[in-house]
């Protein structure tokens, strides 16, 4: 499938997703939120995918929501960002549920909706000079595409509150020490060290990986009797499958699993 805001490369396990509409700053218009709901579908059916990276080109790695998109809008903005948010809700939804993990590489601006896509991911590489924004009550909005959730798993209710509400910017080692970023590294190496990670991952137990997204993504909504049961029923799930069975025999024959994700 072909795709108007994204390009989307498979090749070895590893689905290269890059936000691409650099000369308008990669924004979540209408165009990406359709995108980000068919590229997520296409995503869940292809089950030679093991692991996500997502890139953007251009000058920003996102400008957040599309502003001159709401301004022409305005007197039926509520009916609109419903039918926006549909494709983009969906798409995350649908991501968070796939086995494969999914790594974001930021190179420049990560503002709004692009900093709830961040936190979404499994690891985040910045580059040193990036920032990143909350940016919504800035205009007067709350938030979308899960940021409510991604930022709250990763910052912590309280911080995360803080920075929707006061619509900070911070720079990358300030969004590490906040959890927003898990590594932060030279410019010049970041595509070089997402990638490597990402590749990683792809050669990994990919249904494990399924199973403690899923379970880290109830880990605080439900009691703690019922996560322990979803532990077990997706550990027995995991044993059920032929990864699980070559890491043990890996392990006792003391040599390197060569996991397949099955």
């Amino acid at each position: 499938m072909t795709y108007e805001s994204i390009t989307l490369d498979v090749s070895d396990g590893l689905a290269r997703i890059a936000l691409n509409q650099a000369d308008i700053g990669n924004p979540f218009n209408a165009a990406f939120c359709s995108d980000w709901g068919n590229v997520a579908n296409e995503l869940s059916s292809r089950k030679e995918v093991r692991a996500v990276l997502i890139t953007a080109h251009g000058k920003f790695f996102s400008v957040g929501g599309d502003i001159q998109m709401f301004s022409k809008n305005i007197d039926v903005l509520p009916d609109k960002i419903r039918d926006w948010t549909a494709g983009l809700h969906m798409g995350a939804a649908r991501m968070a549920r796939l086995n494969a993990p999914i790594v974001a590489a930021v190179h420049a601006t990560c503002m709004g909706g692009a900093c709830a896509l961040v936190a979404h991911s499994d690891l985040v590489f910045s580059a040193r000079s990036v920032k990143f924004g909350a940016a919504y009550s800035q205009i007067g909005y709350s938030c979308d595409a899960g940021a409510s959730t991604g930022l709250a798993s990763r910052m912590g209710i309280s911080r995360a509150r803080r920075f929707l509400i006061l619509s900070e910017v911070l720079n990358a080692e300030d969004a590490a020490t906040a959890g927003l970023v898990d590594y932060v590294v030279d410019d010049a190496m970041l595509f070089v060290e997402a990638e490597k990670a990402a590749i990683k991952l792809a050669q990994g137990p990919t249904r494990a990986y399924g199973e403690i997204r899923r379970l880290m993504s109830r880990s605080l909504a439900q009691p703690f009797e019922a996560q322990l049961e979803d532990e077990a029923q997706a550990l027995s799930r995991v044993a059920a499958g032929n990864d699980a069975r070559e890491g043990i025999t890996a392990f006792v024959e003391k040599r390197k699993p060569r996991f397949t994700g099955q």
